[in-house]
């Protein structure tokens, strides 16, 4: 196993970026083609838990505002290996000031990465 390649981190720094900005941005189209198609996908928000690409897609589509605008403290990424890395975000609400995290697992399948788990949570 090798940690921390430097290619890797890279490209999951490239695929970070991307999909901050769709969050920001509300882009639902990219949102969904990060994330990884099938039932393995899950996604546990603020205040909702997801299962499959099915109900992360929906979730979505519905939630007609996006996320709320937020700025980025801190990410910290660690890669697994040449299929597999870990993106810790540490960011702050801007309406609120609230602190909160995000953690996702992307994987690489046919030379692109996906996210297949993530985890959204709020400080208090």
């Amino acid at each position: 196993m090798e940690l921390n390649n430097l290619e890797i981190r890279r490209q999951i720094e490239t695929y970070s970026d991307r999909y901050e900005r769709a969050l920001a941005e509300n882009n639902v189209e990219t949102l969904n083609d990060l994330f990884w198609v099938g039932s393995e996908a899950v996604r546990y928000g603020v205040t909702e838990n997801l299962y499959g690409s099915d109900e992360i897609s929906a979730f979505r589509s519905n939630r007609t505002d996006g996320a709320p605008a937020r700025k980025n403290l801190c990410r910290h990424i660690t890669t697994i290996n040449n299929n597999c890395a870990i993106v810790c975000i540490e960011f702050r609400q801007q309406a609120s000031q609230r602190k909160g995290r995000q953690m996702q697992t992307w994987v690489c399948s046919n030379n692109k990465w996906k996210i297949i788990a993530a985890h959204v949570s709020l400080l208090h």
